[in-house]
């Protein structure tokens, strides 16, 4: 017998536990000790029903992660499903926790499922490029529908257990807290009611239902806007139409098969490397997990703008109470009165309640006085970039906030260093780069200064875990990691629109690669007069910024989206960008003006132009230690400017190209369009040299 799985009868139901800390994983001793303890079970002439159980705080939340990229050994997990489904006595579930991918599976196998009210249920397969396996997409139509069962499976989202009755997915959710109560009372009553064996495979009222509708056809359609340029969904909807067009043999065949071709996906290698880098980035690399971590019990923002009210709401949305100190009572009026939309709006489509939004908003409190600081664990700077506001700033911090308390700016672009050295505590000094919208976008990059005391590094890590944001902890240069790279594919996407080429064509090879908008739209999203004052900044700074078609834009008031104008133009209530003549006459204008030829710009020549200059930044940026490895940069980049996960990020995406392909065009450029950012990175050169990849570093 198994020690990770364990079998034990109390009365007449028989008990499979589940003990394989921390989440219960489907290792190979799980899979094995679940069919040793069914055929236990099956032998035991006492025990009139069986329950599976899990110990510790959760049922079975998906495959073993540490099996992955391994062999599979025998049994498979179909294998085991199927053994379940088989079973002579009835067989019940009981849910806590998250029943997830494989674990969820398992549950579908059983004949019966009760889960605690807090329980949630979802098949994820889908976010590490592939499909469920083990009948997943066989089963759940049978239970919950077509349309529900499309859903969850090409979204991978999780379904509380009250929605997930509902859906018909569990038979009872249970209002308490012991999920092994729960489950023995729900055997109890399948015994006492003398209810039958009930294998999902049988059902087939929904099947029959939706049988013949085009709701499949409907659903591919949907998936192309929402799942541009992935390869799973798409194979996920084919499976679940298999439920309803083959045997239920057949379906799981097809299955079978739909999954292997995911599995030779390049998508599903990318995916499951955004998935590890995740994980590891929260890992610092030469940061002791020792490392003492400061309370954050209160937080103070400064700025009630997009971003400051952005922030604010992941500190409330976690039950910690925030401060906004705004210069005047219009602006603080103003931002708390989108706060407060922001909220309304999640109300009325249901993503919270009515008490969640008033407890959220009550922790949020206004004030035009800096002192009402003194006494708050971390500070947040989020005005605009202007080095001279932010350095008054953080000495009249240094005066007025407790001893202990972290300083940080959102400044996204600006040196944290310099911003420090106007206090007398660079140690409590960090950068914290929030991404707008500040209370949707995931990534957190944090910044450490030359001399951030590890404690505030490991404590803004811990911050950004708290409140549900990806963090990744990044060095001091101008733009750090995100931007920095982002610059450089700037000027090429300039330089490439100043040659010939037409914004909208630039943005359609970015969006063709996976991007959810390219260069110019996101400059229009972001606002042209943020690109406009950072150009300004490094002007003033005696840096040799040359002009551009884009000043002309900020110059005349075309700010974006928030003017209904900037490189393109946009309807009200919408935020498709449409290419706008005078945006081209303009550009024509400043081509004249310049003494530029326009000439025909292929498609590949942008790709290579805007995303291996990317690549040959990010070398140095590691060269310099900047970030320390490369997993590092292909977070940032796809938590914070929506490079698509299923190409694993674009230090993944180089080396799935070939570093060798990109110096030779990285060389190429450098003696043909020249400039700084095409000189080949050292590094580069080296990882050719060796034959290695930046994903060994």
């Amino acid at each position: 017998m198994s020690e990770v799985v364990t079998y034990s009868r109390e009365g007449n139901i028989g008990v499979i536990t589940v003990d394989y800390p921390p989440v219960n994983a489907l290792s190979h001793a799980v899979r094995s000790g679940l069919i040793a303890a069914l055929e236990q079970g099956q032998k035991d002439s006492d025990a009139k029903a069986l329950l599976l159980v899990c110990a510790g705080r959760t049922f079975i939340a998906g495959a073993d992660i540490r099996e992955f990229g391994k062999p599979m050994q025998e049994p498979g997990l179909a294998s085991v499903v199927e053994r379940y489904e088989n079973s002579g006595k009835p067989l019940v579930a009981a849910v806590h926790g998250t029943a997830l991918g494989g674990g969820l599976e398992t549950a579908l196998g059983c004949h019966y499922r009760v889960a605690l009210s807090s329980a949630k249920v979802g098949l994820p397969e889908v976010k590490l490029g592939l499909l469920p396996g083990a009948g997943g997409t066989q089963r759940l139509p049978r239970l919950a529908g077509a349309q529900k069962a499309l859903e969850m499976i090409t979204t991978g989202q999780f379904v509380p257990a009250k929605d997930a009755l509902g859906f018909g997915i569990v038979d009872a959710v249970d209002e308490g807290k012991d999920v092994k109560a729960a489950g023995m009372t729900f055997a109890q009553k399948v015994v006492d009611e003398g209810m039958p064996v009930r294998r999902v495979r049988d059902l087939t009222d929904k099947i029959a239902a939706d049988k013949g509708r085009d709701v499949f056809e409907q659903f591919r359609a949907s998936l192309k806007k929402t799942a541009h340029g992935q390869f799973s969904p798409f194979k996920c909807v084919d499976a679940v139409e298999a439920a309803f067009n083959l045997p239920f043999p057949e379906g799981l065949k097809r299955e079978r098969e739909l999954f292997v071709e995911c599995m030779n996906s390049p998508q599903r290698a990318g995916q499951i490397h955004s998935f590890f880098a995740e994980r590891e980035a929260s890992k610092v690399k030469g940061l002791s997990k020792d490392t003492p971590v400061r309370d954050v019990n209160s937080v103070g923002i400064i700025g009630a703008g997009t971003m400051g009210g952005g922030i604010a709401m992941n500190f409330a949305n976690v039950g910690i109470p925030v401060t906004i100190v705004e210069m005047k009572q219009e602006a603080l009026d103003k931002g708390l009165g989108i706060i407060r939309k922001n909220y309304e709006n999640s109300a009325k489509k249901g993503r919270i309640t009515q008490k969640q939004m008033d407890d959220r908003m009550a922790l949020i409190t206004g004030s035009l006085d800096y002192d009402d600081f003194k006494d708050v664990d971390l500070v947040i700077e989020a005005v605009f970039e202007n080095m001279a506001v932010k350095k008054e700033i953080f000495a009249k911090l240094d005066s007025i906030c407790k001893p202990g308390a972290i300083l940080a700016s959102n400044t996204s672009t600006l040196d944290i260093d310099e911003i420090a050295s106007t206090t007398q505590r660079p140690e409590d000094v960090v950068g914290m780069h929030f991404f707008s919208p500040a209370n949707v976008m995931r990534l957190l990059e944090n910044v450490r200064g030359s001399k951030t005391s590890d404690e505030v590094k490991a404590t803004v890590m811990a911050v950004a875990k708290k409140i549900k944001k990806v963090g990744v902890l990044v060095g001091n240069c101008h733009g750090f990691v995100g931007n920095r790279m982002l610059h450089k594919r700037g000027i090429e996407a300039m330089a490439l629109v100043d040659e010939g080429a037409k914004p909208q064509q630039v943005d359609k090879v970015l969006t063709d690669l996976g991007y959810p908008m390219g260069q110019f739209a996101m400059s229009d999203l972001a606002g042209i007069d943020v690109g406009y004052r950072i150009s300004e900044e490094l002007r003033n700074a005696g840096e040799n910024v040359p002009p551009s078609w884009m000043d002309k834009l900020a110059e005349q008031g075309r700010l974006g989206q928030k003017t209904m104008a900037g490189v393109y133009k946009y309807e009200e209530g919408s935020r498709n960008p449409i290419p706008d003549p005078e945006v081209e006459r303009i550009i024509e204008d400043f081509r004249k003006e310049q003494g530029i030829a326009s000439r025909e710009i292929t498609d590949q020549e942008i790709l290579e132009r805007c995303m291996y200059v990317m690549v040959n930044e990010a070398a140095k940026i590691l060269e310099e230690g900047i970030a320390d490895r490369a997993l590092d940069i292909d977070v940032v980049w796809i938590y914070g400017y929506g490079f698509p996960a299923y190409r694993g990020g674009p230090m993944f995406w180089a080396d799935q190209i070939g570093l060798d392909v990109i110096l030779a065009a990285v060389e190429k450029y450098h003696a043909s369009v020249g400039g700084e950012q095409w000189k080949p990175a050292s590094l580069l050169k080296q990882l050719v040299a060796d034959g290695r990849k930046l994903g060994d570093l």
